[in-house]
C-alpha cells in the first residue's frame, strides 16, 4: 500500500491493514452498483474497485445508474441473476432496496453497503465508509476557523446553512456533527443564520444537486443580505459548494470590497481544490476513496474465503432494523494551507492537475 504524507498517515485509522489480496485464479463475480457518474468521486470509486476486485482474481460486474432508483435496483437484480456472491452498493436512496436485498439474501448474496447506508432492511451485512459524524465536525470546524480568519473584527457572523440529500443517511451524520460544534455559537449569538433555516428538513438539497444548491442560495441573498453581508456558509459537498459560490459571485461576492464568504466542502473534487487554491471555496474534506475502496475489496475477500471481515464500529450505524457492522476511515480537512500537502503528497492528484 502506497505510503501516505504523515499527516494523512496519522488521520488513517489501520488501513495498512487492508492490503488487496494477491492474483489468483477466477474467484467469482462481484457486483458493484454505484449511483451516478455526475460526481468524479463515484466514478473514481467504481474504476478503483473494478481494478482492485480484477487484480484479486474476481470478475467485478460495474454499473453506473445515473442516479435512477427504478435503474439500480433493475442493475441489483441483474447482477444477482449473473451470478454474483456479493454486492458492493452505492444506493442512490437508501431506503428503496428492502425487496431487492431480500431477494439477494435467498440466493445467499452478501451485501455490502459503500459509504451510503442502506436502510430498513436486514440483509445488509457490512458497511464500509467513513467517520461521518467527524466530516460535519470537520466542516463546522474549518469554517469557524476561516469565520476567525476573514471576518475578525464582525460579530456576529452571518452564516446559511445547507445539508446533503435527505435519502442520503450520510447527510444527517454530516449534518449532526457540523452542528455539534455550530449550535453552541448560534445559541451565544456569535453566529446569526438570518434566514432562520436551520434542520436537514429545511436545508437538505435532493440528490446533492448543485443547481438547486445555487438556486437556494440566491434566494437566501434577496430575502435575507439585501442590507447585510453574508460570512459563511456550510456546505457538505464540494459539487453544492461550487453552485453556492456562483450565486455568491454573481451578487458581487469576491470582487472588490466584498470578501467572498467562507464556503466548506467535501470530496477534494479537483474544480473545488483548484477554487480553494484561488481563495474562492475555503475548504474541502478529504476522504480517501482509494483507501475505502481497498477495505471494500478487502471485507469482500473476507466473506467469499468464509471468513468474518475486519470491522472497527458495532454500535453507530442502526440502519432501522439492525446495527450494521462498519469500517470507518478518517477524513482529512483540507484548505490551501494544506490542500498540496496531502492531495499531491499521497499522489491523489499530481501538481500538474492542480496548476503547478
Amino acid at each position: 500500500m502506497k505510503l501516505l504524507t504523515s499527516l494523512l498517515a496519522a488521520a488513517a485509522i489501520g488501513v495498512a491493514s487492508f492490503v488487496a489480496p494477491a492474483m489468483a485464479a477466477e474467484k467469482g463475480v462481484v457486483g458493484i452498483a454505484m449511483p451516478t457518474k455526475t460526481s468524479t468521486r463515484w466514478i473514481s470509486d467504481g474504476e478503483t474497485m473494478e481494478k482492485l476486485f480484477k487484480e484479486a482474481g474476481y470478475t467485478p460486474d460495474l454499473q453506473f445508474a445515473d442516479d435512477d432508483i427504478p435503474n439500480q435496483l433493475a442493475q441489483i437484480e441483474n447482477m444477482v441473476t449473473k451470478g454474483a456472491k456479493v454486492l458492493v452498493i452505492g444506493a442512490i436512496d437508501g431506503t428503496t432496496l428492502s425487496d431487492i436485498l431480500a431477494k439477494s439474501h435467498e440466493a445467499g448474496v452478501k451485501v455490502i453497503a459503500y459509504d451510503r447506508l442502506i436502510r430498513d432492511s436486514g440483509n445488509v451485512d457490512y458497511y464500509a465508509t467513513f467517520d461521518n459524524f467527524q466530516v460535519g465536525v470537520l466542516q463546522a470546524t474549518s469554517l469557524v476557523n476561516g469565520l476567525k480568519a476573514k471576518f475578525a473584527g464582525v460579530k456576529p457572523w452571518n452564516v446559511e446553512l445547507f445539508g446533503g440529500s435527505p435519502d442520503d443517511n450520510n447527510a444527517f451524520f454530516f449534518y449532526d456533527g457540523a452542528m455539534s460544534v455550530l449550535k453552541p455559537l448560534i445559541d451565544s449569538g456569535d453566529i446569526v443564520v438570518k434566514s432562520g433555516q436551520q434542520g436537514m428538513d429545511k436545508v437538505g438539497t435532493l440528490r446533492w444537486d448543485g443547481a438547486v444548491a445555487q438556486a437556494r442560495m440566491e434566494n437566501l441573498l434577496s430575502s435575507n443580505y439585501t442590507d447585510a453581508h453574508v460570512n459563511g456558509v456550510l456546505s457538505p459537498y464540494d459539487g453544492l459548494s461550487i453552485g453556492i459560490i456562483s450565486a455568491l459571485k454573481g451578487v458581487g461576492y469576491g470582487s472588490g470590497e466584498l470578501k467572498m464568504p467562507v464556503v466548506t466542502g467535501q470530496d477534494a473534487e479537483l474544480p473545488s481544490v483548484k477554487s480553494i487554491l484561488a481563495d474562492e471555496q475555503y475548504s474541502t474534506v478529504f476522504k480517501d476513496t482509494r483507501e475505502l475502496a481497498k477495505v471494500t475489496v478487502s471485507m469482500v475477500d473476507s466473506i467469499m474465503n468464509g471468513k468474518e471481515p475486519q470491522v472497527n464500529d458495532t454500535k453507530t450505524y442502526d440502519n432501522g432494523v439492525k446495527v450494521v457492522p462498519s469500517y470507518l476511515l478518517k477524513p482529512v480537512a483540507v484548505d490551501k494551507s494544506n490542500a498540496k500537502d496531502v492531495l499531491v503528497g499521497s499522489g491523489y492528484y499530481t501538481a500538474a492537475q492542480l496548476g503547478n
